[in-house]
């Protein structure tokens, strides 16, 4: 995968901006809505569907990278997808809403001319823009000082990013082991740097060493600026901190952040707020009337309240209660919380089997969304006590703190729910909770709530 560059991504989203009004004024030219209504909605529909193209294109990555050689055709690839998306949606509000025949007629014509414009525009800009930027810069030669594999990854990612605009002229192995680099890359070693620069021109060297070899850098610091020859440095962060690793400026320092991610971003963020608060509101709508007949049969099985409300450690390590269906006899519910509940465990009530076989006594947690304490998706709360032993057993496991935990989650929807008695189990839970932090996606909580619903291994553990 090779990032976008910053300066072009306002560039990209303008046209797809152009692409979406064209689409839209073209098809009101043919199509005009009589209704009154719309007429005066107009602005806002157009900005909706803005919106909407903006948030699936974020999703799908349409402006942060592209894979392979060919900017456009992976660009072309991530457009239709976004398209698709949208034309899906699209099609789901005119299946469930009854819109005026002239409303769809602007509808089918809209999404018949998002496609047709984008290859136009995108043509147009991919073919115009990149030979005035391509003239803008000169290709710079570079020597990459190091052999390891940090050195060949800064290699790569020269290599296959035509927007670096350095062509890699060879490495300086700086190590009695050049196993990483093959042998005809290696120009020369630390030791004949000096005199392999006089008869070699480089416009800089970067350097690709660990903090551990201060004393070779220096070295080759001094050797660079012998010969006038710039400088760069890669941090080898992951190496030190492993994944996810970001840096960036505070005042006058340079501050590294050692876990950035997905949704340590706003939008990110702020995007499964907005999906978690409709969600959830949706879904309380939707069961409020089955609450009543659930909590009549809870009431009629077993004598205790509707509702039971543990405590549950939440974002930040905070403690919270959560609302569930009581799927218990009461008195059998005080336990200190340190009981955990096992096969066929003889305090489950007869309908409370039932609803825990199907996560239907997770429901009323759609209210806990609603407060703020919880996510639809996540890691699931764990009870103070069992948080205490998966903290000590489970290497990064407070990591999934770090965020709301959730209804449904990666573990859950992978078979990992249920005990935790084994080891594999809490590492495959724990593992796959961290997992899904590191590879959130809007899409990512779609695909989770669907399985949640409707994947046969979401309910395997359950009892």
């Amino acid at each position: 995968m090779t990032n976008l560059h910053k300066t072009n991504v306002p560039i990209l989203i303008f046209w797809d901006v152009l692409n979406l009004s064209l689409a839209f004024f073209i098809s009101l030219y043919f199509y005009r809505i009589n209704d009154l209504l719309f007429q005066q909605m107009e602005v806002v529909f157009l900005l909706s569907l803005i919106s909407l193209w903006l948030v699936i294109g974020y999703s799908n990555k349409l402006y942060g990278e592209w894979a392979g050689s060919s900017f456009y055709k992976s660009r072309m690839t991530k457009y239709f997808k976004t398209y698709f998306i949208l034309a899906g949606i699209i099609g789901i509000l005119y299946l469930i809403f009854s819109f005026p025949k002239d409303v769809r007629n602007l509808l089918m014509a809209i999404l018949v001319g998002i496609p047709s414009l984008g290859v136009i525009t995108n043509s147009l800009v991919i073919r115009f823009y990149t030979p005035i930027r391509d003239r803008r810069v000169k290709m710079s030669t570079t020597l990459i000082a190091g052999s390891g594999e940090l050195a060949k990854k800064v290699a790569a990612s020269l290599e296959s990013n035509s927007y670096a605009k350095l062509a890699v002229q060879g490495f300086i192995d700086c190590s009695n082991d050049s196993s990483k680099i093959k042998k005809e890359r290696v120009v020369t070693n630390l030791d004949s740097l000096k005199e392999y620069l006089k008869d070699n021109f480089a416009d800089e060297i970067i350097i690709a060493l660990p903090y551990s070899e201060l004393d070779k850098i220096k070295s080759i610091v001094a050797v660079a600026d012998f010969h006038g020859t710039r400088i760069r440095f890669v941090p080898d962060y992951n190496g030190i901190f492993g994944e996810n690793v970001k840096s960036y400026q505070f005042g006058d320092l340079q501050v590294v952040n050692v876990r950035q991610l997905p949704l340590d971003n706003w939008f990110p963020n702020f995007i499964k707020n907005i999906f978690d608060v409709v969600f959830a509101s949706l879904a309380l709508i939707v069961l409020s009337p089955f609450f009543f007949v659930i909590g009549a049969l809870i009431k009629l099985d077993s004598p205790g309240p509707v509702f039971y409300t543990p405590v549950r450690i939440g974002k930040g390590g905070k403690p919270f209660k959560v609302y569930k269906f009581r799927t218990m006899s009461d008195c059998d519910n005080i336990s200190g919380g340190r009981q955990s509940t096992v096969k066929n465990d003889p305090r489950i009530t007869k309908i409370g089997k039932f609803l825990r076989k199907y996560s239907i006594d997770e429901m009323p947690q759609f209210i806990n969304v609603l407060t703020g304490e919880m996510s639809v998706v996540g890691p699931r709360p764990h009870r103070l006590f069992l948080n205490q032993v998966m903290q000590e057993s489970e290497d990064k496991y407070m990591v999934r703190h770090y965020y709301k935990p959730g209804i449904t989650g990666w573990a859950q929807v992978n078979g990992w729910r249920g005990p935790l008695e084994t080891e594999n189990q809490k590492k495959q839970r724990t593992s796959h909770d961290l997992w899904y932090l590191k590879h959130w996606t809007f899409w990512l909580d779609i695909k989770i709530v669907w399985l949640t619903v409707f994947g046969k291994k979401t309910h395997k553990e359950a009892f």
